[in-house]
């Protein structure tokens, strides 16, 4: 059993974590998360990266997609501007060649919708907090089905193990990068042309 657990914190970060993701992943089968993962790239023109209090998943995505080449910020749903990124964020970035020590929160209160941006949460609630905040359906997105493997659900690893930090951040940079490459394929305009064949060896 403690085997078990281990495994599960490794990967999920918490057994509420794995629960999560299981009732995420059932969502997604059901077909209830749909309208949270079609996308019209020639519409996107910036990405913006959400999640409770951008310090961690959020502030990666931002970071990375950012060095990619791609039109990007990032917000919390609970956040209070003008913080750093949490210190196991950024010695994991680092870990990617993502440096996150120049971060600042931005809280959801100094975020100013405009069209074109595609707003991509870690979880399925805070695709529904967008929606009930008066943010329009098709301009939200689950980063998380872009992801290898496929995990609709990414847990806050903020607080947990530098072992589980590691794995959300791993699951954060391939659907990142999964999404940049379709982006960039699309001729997507949040993406500069500059960066598409440094992203097509990642």
């Amino acid at each position: 059993m403690s085997r078990l657990l281990a495994l599960i914190n490794k990967n999920h970060g918490t057994y509420r974590g794995y629960i999560r993701v299981l009732l995420a992943q059932s969502e997604y089968l059901l077909g209830r998360l749909d309208p949270f993962l079609d996308i019209q790239p020639h519409r996107v023109s910036r990405l913006v990266f959400v999640c409770l209090g951008n310090i961690n998943r959020s502030a990666f995505a931002h970071a990375l997609a950012h060095k990619y080449g791609a039109n990007t910020l990032s917000f919390g749903l609970s956040a209070s501007s003008g913080n750093s990124a949490f210190h196991l964020a950024i010695d994991t970035a680092d870990r990617f060649r993502v440096d996150l020590k120049s971060h600042l929160t931005t809280d959801i209160t100094n975020y100013q919708y405009r069209d074109g941006d595609l707003l991509l949460t870690m979880e399925v609630r805070h695709a529904h907090k967008l929606l009930e905040a008066g943010f329009p359906i098709q301009a939200i997105a689950l980063l998380g089905n872009w992801a290898t493997p496929h995990r609709i659900h990414i847990h806050d690893p903020h607080t947990l193990s530098r072992e589980y930090f590691l794995s959300c951040f791993t699951l954060i940079f391939s659907a990142v990068t999964n999404l940049l490459k379709y982006l960039a394929e699309e001729n997507s305009p949040c993406m500069a042309k500059t960066h598409y064949e440094c992203l097509s060896n990642v």
